[in-house]
């Protein structure tokens, strides 16, 4: 027991957050990736090629939750020029499935957005911090932010827009906790609005466009007529086919009930091409049922709140700043991710944090839990320096009582003369 409490120390709740995410994602995995063991032929390989990450995702929890915290601060020094780097080579890659999202590196496939996303967050959390007086974050700050945020989200962008909207997302709600002006952040958000309402209507009115960086045009314009479009078809009519992935992530969650169909039982994972990814959370409702399915969202929500908690306990911005942008990162994607496979967003490609099957992304998200459980050891021996220097006045006073009552002990022979001479006289 000793030495495991000296592996894994840290927040006990972030780490039992932490295995049932990894255990539910080998069980589903293991299930929905069918078609890859179709392709393969080999009934174990993708199974084991996803534990295998996970148990190195998991020494890379060990190894940044005993990194103390300060050091984090120096990451986006060589992090954020090197994904900027990255984010610009990319683009000239090969493209799969219309986007150039993953390079290849002495034989490791990576994202960089994956890199640059860390990168972000991190940084932020360091303005947010060092920028922070009497009433609020700084304007520079503010100014700081958003060229940094801005040229990542901009490089992202054109491969994969729904990355780039997500993480502009999570740093707009970190200023607003991290207390920028509010008419700053209004007037960004109605910009940012304006912007969207504009791309929107391009999409829809226009019929294809020839500029380098709207590639992926017909794309978009697609998901976002499918998704708005709200008109009725009959079921015999419905093009399944064609709406693959859409169709057949409804059908999954349809055909559900309150128990599911029990791990391992997916009827709609051999026609879901990337059932283990993206649409992973419609597996697990058709498997685990509503249970199952409101569980996971629940193991969600107590990492967002149970990070909150921890963030409160920090006497220092930056900490605090970093873990709450982190956690709202986790949990966004999480809920875009679920939110695609039940149909109530349009498809982004967003995978479910610790339960999708992945490379670059596992082995991020497993740094971003390492470094919650760093600040959570921070904030554990700031609670043992607050409950001894209680105890030390306490201390004190008992010493003090002690050495008088041992004074009394000391006097009591003397007083007995005394009193004996005054007797005597």
């Amino acid at each position: 027991m000793d030495l495991l409490r000296s592996i894994f120390k840290g927040d006990k709740v972030i780490w039992i957050i932490f295995l049932f995410l990894c255990l539910i994602s080998i069980v589903e995995v293991f299930s929905a990736a069918s078609t890859l063991t179709y392709k393969s032929g080999d009934h174990w390989g993708p199974i084991t090629q996803h534990s295998i990450i996970l148990m190195v995702g998991a020494v890379v929890v060990v190894f940044m939750h005993n990194i103390p915290y300060k050091w984090f601060q120096v990451f986006p020094v060589f992090l954020l020029p090197l994904s900027v780097v990255l984010l610009g080579l990319v683009m000239m890659m090969e493209r799969i499935n219309g986007a150039a999202r993953w390079m290849t590196f002495m034989g490791i496939q990576f994202q960089p957005s994956e890199v640059a996303k860390m990168a972000v967050i991190i940084v932020t959390a360091f303005i947010l911090s060092k920028g922070q007086d009497e009433d609020g974050a700084s304007p520079k700050a503010f100014k700081r932010i958003m060229i940094i945020t801005g040229v990542v989200c901009l490089l992202i962008a054109p491969e994969n827009l729904s990355t780039a909207a997500l993480l502009f997302g999570v740093v707009f709600l970190m200023m607003f906790i991290g207390r920028v002006a509010m008419k700053k952040l209004l007037i960004l958000f109605g910009g940012l609005a304006g912007v969207a309402i504009v791309g929107v209507a391009f999409l829809v009115l226009t019929k294809n466009s020839d500029l380098p960086f709207l590639h992926r045009f017909d794309t978009w314009r697609a998901r976002i007529e499918k998704f708005t479009d709200d008109t009725e078809v009959p079921a015999a009519k419905f093009d399944i086919d064609k709406d693959a992935q859409i169709a057949h992530a409804r059908i999954a969650v349809a055909t559900s009930n309150v128990v599911g169909r029990g791990p391992g039982n997916s009827v709609q994972r051999d026609f879901l091409s990337q059932a283990f990814s993206d649409f992973i959370f419609a597996i697990i409702v058709e498997e685990l049922g509503l249970i199952g399915g409101a569980f996971v969202v629940f193991l969600y929500v107590c990492l967002l709140i149970r990070v909150g908690r921890i963030a409160k306990k920090c006497d220092r911005t930056f900490p605090a700043f970093l873990i709450i942008g982190i956690a709202l990162l986790l949990v966004s994607q999480a809920v875009f991710n679920m939110m695609v496979a039940v149909g109530l967003a349009p498809v982004t490609g967003q995978p479910l944090p610790l339960i999708s099957k992945g490379g670059t992304s596992t082995l991020i998200n497993c740094a971003y839990i390492g470094m919650i459980l760093s600040v959570s050891r921070y904030t554990a021996k700031l609670e043992e320096i607050k409950e001894h220097d209680a105890q030390i006045p306490m201390q004190v006073k008992a010493a003090v009582e002690e050495g008088y009552s041992e004074i009394q002990t000391a006097a009591e022979p003397t007083a007995k003369v005394l009193n004996s001479d005054a007797e005597f006289e």
